[in-house]
C-alpha cells in the first residue's frame, strides 16, 4: 500500500478567492483550504478579518505532494500571480488582510522563501522592493464555507472577471507544464 506523503504551504497574497483559484489547478496540489492567518484574535470571521483590525491576512493552506510539485515551484507560482511590492494591497483590495506572506511551516520553507526573495531581488524582477513578509506559521483558521471554490462556483460574477480570470491566464501561459490535467 503506497502512503501518501502530503506537505503543507500556507500563503497570503491578496483576496483568497484568487489565490485558490490559482493553485488548485497545480498538479500535484491534493486542496487548497481558504482562511486566515497572522493576526491577534482566535476563531476569527471574515467580517472581523475585513476591518483589518485582527491582524490576520486571507491566506491559503496547500495541502501538496512534493514528489510532484515543489515548494520552490509553488514560490514561484506564488510570486507570478500577485505584486509582492505593493504594501498591504492587492489592486483595489487594500487592508494588511491583503498583504503578501509566506507563513513558513519549517525552517526548510523559510530559507526557500528568503533565498527566492534574494534571486529575485539580485535579478530585479520588480521594479520596486519586495514586502513579502515571511513569518512562521502559528495557527490557520479555515474560512467559512461561502468562500471555499468561490471562483468555480462564480465565474460569472464581475470580481472573478476582472481579478481573478487574468491570474488563471497568467498561469495557463506561464506554467502550463505544471497543470492538472482535465479528463
Amino acid at each position: 500500500m503506497e502512503r501518501k506523503e502530503l506537505e503543507i504551504a500556507t500563503f497570503a497574497n491578496g483576496c483568497f478567492w484568487c489565490t485558490e483559484a490559482v493553485f488548485k489547478r497545480i498538479e500535484g496540489v491534493e486542496s487548497v483550504i481558504s482562511g486566515y492567518t497572522g493576526g491577534t484574535i482566535k476563531n476569527p470571521a471574515y467580517r472581523e478579518i475585513c476591518t483589518g483590525r485582527t491582524g490576520h491576512a486571507e491566506a491559503i493552506q496547500i495541502h501538496y505532494k512534493p514528489s510532484i510539485v515543489s515548494f520552490s515551484a509553488l514560490l514561484e507560482i506564488f510570486f507570478a500571480t500577485h505584486d509582492p511590492t505593493t504594501l498591504n494591497r492587492q489592486g483595489h483590495d487594500v487592508g494588511t488582510q491583503y498583504r503578501s506572506g509566506v507563513f513558513y511551516n519549517s525552517e526548510d520553507q523559510k530559507q526557500q522563501a528568503e533565498d527566492f526573495i534574494s534571486l529575485l531581488t539580485d535579478k530585479k524582477v520588480f521594479n520596486a522592493p519586495i514586502v513579502t513578509e515571511i513569518t512562521p506559521l502559528v495557527v490557520f483558521y479555515k474560512a467559512e464555507e461561502e468562500h471555499h471554490d468561490y471562483y468555480d462556483n462564480n465565474k460569472e460574477q464581475r470580481y472573478c472577471q476582472l481579478v481573478i480570470n487574468p491570474k488563471i491566464d497568467k498561469l495557463n501561459t506561464y506554467f502550463s507544464d505544471k497543470l492538472k490535467t482535465v479528463n
